[in-house]
């Protein structure tokens, strides 16, 4: 086990080496650097938190797997609104907004939501990045492809047809969770 002097000299090292990437990887992922910069805080009020660094095996999947739950718990309490457009089943009855916003009485319907936030984000990350900052600006941010166009210059036909891609590649990629959700 380190001395404290060095446990804190290597915590130090590895918040200089892994701040700037973890801020970009988060930044990719909300729709300001204020988020960004909260949701880098938490992270590593959380990495403070941790007793023995040295226990984490790989200290660059254990940070960048907690920024991506407190991006997840970000887009939670934000309970995003357009959402209900964008996902529906066959009759167009259901909504993915009244699964991610729903207030689930048993604890593994909410392990379920938990899940399913994962699986967005995982799906999220395979997308090239143009189609996912689409996605995410109109559907989680609740963004205009208006403003979308005026902020980034691209034409709002081409915003939309790379939005259609991503909604076509997040339906079938979560189809599976999709119909566990919608068997109970």
């Amino acid at each position: 086990m380190a001395t404290p002097v060095a446990e804190e000299r290597n915590r130090t090292n590895i918040i200089q080496q892994y701040s700037k990437r973890l801020f970009g990887f988060i930044r990719n992922r909300v729709s300001n650097n204020a988020d960004a910069e909260d949701i880098l805080q938490e992270v590593w009020y959380q990495f403070s938190r941790v007793v023995d660094i040295d226990s984490i095996e790989q200290i660059n999947a254990w940070l960048f797997r907690v920024a991506r739950n407190k991006v997840t718990d970000n887009y939670r309490r934000k309970t995003p609104e357009s959402l209900d457009t964008t996902y529906e089943d066959e009759e167009g009855d259901t909504h993915i907004k009244d699964i991610l916003l729903a207030d689930f009485p048993a604890p593994e319907d909410e392990d379920l939501k938990a899940i399913f936030w994962e699986e967005l984000f995982a799906a999220l990350d395979e997308l090239p990045e143009n189609q996912r900052n689409v996605f995410v600006w109109n559907e989680l941010e609740d963004q205009t492809f208006q403003e979308i166009s005026d902020r980034t210059g691209v034409n709002i036909k081409t915003l939309i047809s790379r939005k259609r891609y991503a909604v076509q590649h997040l339906r079938q990629r979560l189809q599976n969770l999709y119909t566990e959700f919608l068997a109970d």
